[in-house]
């Protein structure tokens, strides 16, 4: 497996993984090739990987800037992250996961927020913080990371490419 940066010809094989991956999710609309692509014609996307095998792209990470109410920068929120179903369960995104944290923290991000599972996300240190909030988003779903000792408080907001819906 290869783990690298988007390239300019990745942007199809990146929405069907993405589709694929989110297409029985129990919690998902179906909306995240759209908020990938909304990212990038934004020029939002401050870390996109694609994990390739044999060739193909079979897993790819998005992270985003994210605002916080304190004014607090240098924060990104992560996803989505996508790997296709037949590849699921062999650390795929675990490896894309771990890398696109390193890579925030070598562009000197302060941390980074996410909505997903906490039984997950709490493998790589992401935690539940009362005083940082998502709104909208139960607090047991909404997790950080932060990769400094200054941790805000307040509301985070993501992109609004996260309301894509086509």
């Amino acid at each position: 497996m290869i783990l690298r940066r988007e390239g300019v010809t990745d942007s199809e094989a990146i929405t069907e993984v993405t589709m694929a991956a989110f297409a029985n999710h129990p919690i998902s609309h179906q909306t995240e090739h759209f908020i990938v692509k909304a990212l990038r014609d934004a020029g939002a996307l401050a870390v996109s990987l694609v994990a390739e095998i044999d060739g193909w792209v079979v897993g790819h990470i998005a992270f985003s800037p994210v605002t916080i109410s304190d004014g607090t920068p240098g924060w990104y929120g992560l996803g989505p992250v996508s790997v296709l179903p037949a590849y699921q369960r062999q650390g795929i995104g675990k490896s894309l996961i771990t890398e696109g944290l390193s890579s925030l923290k070598e562009m000197n991000g302060r941390g980074c927020a996410l909505v997903g599972d906490p039984d997950y996300y709490r493998r790589f240190g992401f935690r539940n913080y009362p005083h940082l909030v998502h709104e909208g988003v139960p607090p047991e779903v909404f997790l950080a990371l932060p990769f400094t000792d200054r941790f805000p408080e307040g509301i985070v907001v993501f992109h609004d490419a996260f309301r894509a819906t086509g």
